[in-house]
Parts: structure tokens; C-alpha cells; sequence
């Protein structure tokens, strides 16, 4: 059993570094991809104030699919469950990551149980809409099934871990804490454990290189975040100076 800690200790480590470096240079590479065009969707705001209060409503409420048809609001109903309920989870799992434990994250361990119910059938939601609409069937890749079914097997084994098969949650809290004080210890003696946390590697590499990019990118689309002012300032390309 030690030299399989002694591996899966390893691979977490690598696997939070490629996130981080893969993360920060996905960031990078999007301030420094010029944008020479004004192209935000009208009616645009015209100050840096307005643009934020434009986007806030955006990553809080998804505003443009709610005003979208009725394909558009299924897909609002299931990302919002989606998002809201993987916010509540992860704000949940932080206990295992402090000691002590702060009084904010206790606030959130009811309400984020029952987002680990909400979480697999928002997916579901997702996964049908995929299948249903001709048009998403049709353009839907590999890994966008993929990464939807790679996350809701997460969701899966963590109530499986929660109502059937439970792990002892001191050795869990263990692993992590010596995990992120550069501490290693045993792994938890528990198969359904070591499943749902290499899930939860998997999705940490893959993270940077796929379309769950957009959760930043949101905050750098053109025709969200750029001000109305074509007349007032002159945006030339780099190439074209």
C-alpha cells in the first residue's frame, strides 16, 4: 500500500501542476491574442464600469441564454443547476482542506449536500439535451461527451462515497492536509476513494485544454468585454502598425 500512496502522491502533485501552468498560460495566451475589431454585442457600454456590470449578470445568471428560446432556456436550466451546484460542492469540500475548519465553510456543508443531488441531474439535463437536439448531435465531438461524462462519474462515486460506501473521513482529511503541506501520508483504505479522486485528476490535466476554458474566457470575449468606442479610440492590429 505505500508504494501505491507513494504514486498516487506523485500524480497529484502533477496533475495540480499542469492545471496551474496549463491554467495561467490559457490566461496569457488570451490577454495577449489582439482583438483590433469592435465587435461587442449593441446596445455596448461605453465605459469600463458599464462592461463590468454587463458581465456580471453574464457569470452570475448566464442573462443571454435565459433571453434565448426554448432550446436556449433547457440549456440554461441544466448549465445554471450545473455551475451552482458545482460552486456549492467544491465550497463544501474545502473542509477537508482547512484545519481548523473556518465557520464560513460550515455554512455551506447542509446546502451542499443537497447540491451533490442537484449536480448528477443537471448533467443529465445536459447529456439529453446533446442526444435530443439534432443540431448539438450533429456538431458534438468526442470530448464533449467525454468531459460530461467524466464529471457526473465524479458527482456519482462522491454520493456513493456519501450514503453507500463511505470512506473513513479523518484518513481522507489526512491525505489532503499532508498532501498540500508537502507531507504525504497514507492513502485511505478505500477502492471508491481511489477511483473518485483519480477522477478528479483527470479532470484537473484535462481542465486547461478543453472547452471548460470558457469559464475564464467569458471575461475576455470581444463581444462581451469590450467597450463601445470605435469613434473615440483607434484599435489597430499589431501587424498593421
Amino acid at each position: 500500500m505505500g508504494g501505491l500512496s507513494s504514486v498516487f502522491n506523485l500524480l497529484a502533485y502533477i496533475a495540480a501542476a499542469v492545471f496551474v501552468v496549463g491554467f495561467l498560460n490559457k490566461v496569457i495566451l488570451y490577454f495577449k491574442t489582439p482583438s483590433p475589431l469592435v465587435i461587442p454585442t449593441t446596445p455596448a457600454p461605453t465605459t469600463t464600469v458599464g462592461v463590468i456590470m454587463r458581465l456580471i449578470p453574464e457569470v452570475l445568471f448566464f442573462r443571454s441564454l435565459l433571453k434565448g428560446g426554448t432550446t436556449e432556456k433547457i440549456l440554461w436550466v441544466g448549465g445554471w443547476l450545473f455551475h451552482v451546484s458545482f460552486l456549492l460542492i467544491v465550497l463544501r469540500h474545502l473542509r477537508f482542506f482547512t484545519y481548523p475548519v473556518p465557520e464560513c465553510i460550515m455554512w455551506f456543508q447542509e446546502i451542499g449536500i443537497w447540491a451533490g443531488i442537484v449536480f448528477p441531474i443537471a448533467l443529465l439535463i445536459l447529456i439529453v439535451r446533446r442526444f435530443t437536439n439534432e443540431r448539438l448531435a450533429v456538431i458534438s465531438l468526442f470530448q464533449d461527451y467525454f468531459v460530461l461524462v467524466l464529471i457526473i462519474s465524479i458527482g456519482l462515486t462522491g454520493l456513493l462515497l456519501k450514503y453507500f460506501m463511505r470512506a473513513n473521513l479523518v484518513d481522507v482529511k489526512a491525505f489532503i492536509l499532508g498532501l498540500l503541506t508537502f507531507s504525504p501520508v497514507q492513502l485511505p483504505d478505500s477502492p471508491l476513494f481511489l477511483i473518485h479522486f483519480s477522477l478528479v485528476l483527470i479532470l484537473l490535466v484535462y481542465f486547461p485544454f478543453s472547452k471548460l476554458m470558457h469559464a475564464w474566457g467569458i471575461l475576455v470575449s470581444p463581444t462581451r468585454a469590450q467597450l463601445d468606442n470605435p469613434r473615440e479610440v483607434r484599435t489597430v492590429a499589431p501587424w498593421a502598425q
